[in-house]
């Protein structure tokens, strides 16, 4: 597949095209054609920068409830090799790239680690071509359907994110916290903790502090609507 080719199939149009072609060049072809300019190693770093913040200001974005700790889990598990490269594979990138004999022999079309490489190349091109608008609104919907998956594995997102994006997803508001009962010596304190949606009561838990009332209202309130993964739609 041309590069050419794999601009009309990946829907994208570069004013520059000699961009794309770095970011298609892997240095195995460089190598073994001198006259190749320059392999897409710096824009590998470049677009490796732009996911990290563009990643980071979505999930700061979508998911308000979110700790550092928790955004930072989410964060690695979207841009991690295995993402990137599915990203890559689901574009056919690997059959627009430019290797050298024995890398494609080798199966290097088809590698993780060389088809996140390429992807973060891409990605790097797209930032010099457009800026980080294009960049963001070609992975932008990448994230969110990404995150219906991610959604699944609940040691990454504590209920009260989840609670959040359905909410925001289904009724366009955000849920209501209020702490109802607040008792008990200060060393065995206990709070109830109530969510609502739309001013609708969802579920009330208990806890040993606020946040962890909340996360059990959150819980007790996913399990009340019976929530899936795929309540989320595309939105």
């Amino acid at each position: 597949m041309t590069p050419d080719e794999f601009a009309r199939q990946a829907g994208l149009e570069f004013s520059d095209p000699s961009l794309l072609l770095r970011a298609l060049t892997h240095r195995s072809y460089v190598n073994e054609h001198p006259d190749a300019l320059e392999d897409n190693e710096r824009l590998e770093f470049l677009g490796d920068a732009a996911l990290d913040f563009l990643s980071a200001a979505w999930l700061y974005n979508h998911f308000p409830e979110m700790d550092e700790g928790q955004l930072t889990r989410l964060r690695s598990s979207l841009v991690c090799t295995e993402q990137l490269s599915k990203f890559a594979t689901e574009m056919n990138l690997g059959e627009a790239l430019l290797l050298g004999q024995g890398e494609s022999m080798a199966g290097g079309r088809q590698r993780p680690t060389l088809l996140c490489d390429a992807f973060e190349a891409l990605i790097g091109a797209l930032f010099l071509d457009g800026g980080i608008e294009r960049v963001r609104e070609f992975i932008e919907p990448r994230l969110q359907e990404t995150m219906k998956h991610t959604f699944e594995e609940r040691s990454l997102i504590d209920s009260r994110s989840m609670l959040q994006m359905w909410a925001q997803a289904e009724m366009g508001v955000t849920p209501e916290y209020r702490t109802l009962e607040e008792h008990g010596p200060d060393h065995a304190r206990e709070f109830v903790v109530q969510v609502s949606v739309r001013n609708r009561v969802q579920g009330r838990g208990r806890g040993r502090s606020k946040q962890e009332a909340a996360q059990q209202a959150a819980e007790n309130a996913l399990r009340r609507i019976g929530y899936k993964v795929s309540d989320l739609g595309g939105k």
